[in-house]
């Protein structure tokens, strides 16, 4: 019993960590990208004017906003380490196979690292097909 709960502690952080950093496709700005972004803005109001001024004070004030939401990306390695030793067992234990994996954002080189096998879609347990 405490193995399960264990197992289902490491599962829960890797998936909440994948969830946290899965927000938006494409590629993440790092607090020194957004950095970068609000010196060229601050450049560019130098010489702005009217309306230009405008949207460029905020489009510094929306980075500002993301940079204050930006996390460092954190060392996801120990959780992942974590996850592939327990994922096989645990999916096996609770029904969850590859394509459920996969379905919540666990990704593929992970799951090979896990061992968890690609499934087909299977009839039920013992039947023919």
């Amino acid at each position: 019993m405490a193995r399960g709960r264990d197992e289902a502690r490491i599962v829960r952080a890797y998936l909440d960590a994948i969830d946290n950093g899965a927000k938006r496709p494409g590629r993440r700005r790092s607090p020194e990208t957004i950095n970068k972004q609000i010196a060229q803005v601050d450049a560019l109001l130098r010489d702005a004017h009217g309306i230009d001024r405008l949207n460029l004070v905020k489009q510094r004030r929306d980075l500002e906003a993301a940079r204050a939401k930006a996390v460092p990306v954190a060392d996801h390695g120990g959780l992942e380490r974590d996850f592939v030793r327990v994922a096989r067992s645990y999916g096996e234990r609770r029904g969850i196979d590859y394509a459920m994996w996969r379905e919540v954002g666990v990704p593929a080189s992970v799951l090979t690292k896990a061992k968890v096998q690609r499934t087909r879609l299977s009839t039920a347990k013992g039947s023919k097909r």
